[in-house]
C-alpha cells in the first residue's frame, strides 16, 4: 500500500513538472487546492493506464521495441499520456494534452522525473 502511495505521489510530481515545463499540457482549477486534488486524481488515472494498458501495448509492439532498440518507448509513453488526457476529459477533470508532439515531450519529462522521484522517495521495502 505504501509503495502505491509513493508511486502516485511520484507520478503527481512528474505530471506537475510536465505541466510547468510545457505550455501544451494544461491543468486548471479555481484555486491551488483544487489543482492539487485534480493532479492527484490524474496521477491515479495515469498509474492505472500504465498498469493496465501499457503492458498490453508493449506486448503488441514488441517487434518494434527490438527494431528501434527501445526508442518506441517514447511513442508508447506519449500514447499513455494522451490516453490519460482523454480519460481526464471523460471524468471532467481539467487536465489536457495538446497534440502528439506535446505528449512525446511530456512523456519524456514524466518518465525522467518519476524515475528520479522513485529513486529518492522511500518505497516501504
Amino acid at each position: 500500500m505504501k509503495n502505491f502511495v509513493v508511486k502516485t505521489i511520484a507520478n503527481a510530481g512528474a505530471l506537475a513538472v510536465a505541466v510547468w515545463a510545457l505550455s501544451g499540457i494544461t491543468l486548471s482549477g479555481d484555486n491551488k487546492g483544487k489543482e492539487i486534488v485534480t493532479l492527484l486524481v490524474v496521477a491515479l488515472l495515469f498509474g492505472l493506464v500504465n498498469f493496465l494498458v501499457k503492458p498490453i501495448v508493449k506486448v503488441l509492439t514488441f517487434p518494434l521495441f527490438i527494431l528501434t532498440l527501445g526508442l518506441i518507448t517514447l511513442i508508447v509513453n506519449a500514447l499513455m499520456l494522451l490516453l490519460t488526457s482523454w480519460l481526464a476529459g471523460v471524468f471532467d477533470l481539467s487536465f489536457h494534452v495538446d497534440g502528439f508532439w506535446t505528449a512525446v515531450g511530456g512523456g519524456l519529462i514524466v518518465s525522467v522525473v518519476s524515475w528520479a522521484l522513485n529513486v529518492v522517495l522511500p518505497d516501504g521495502d
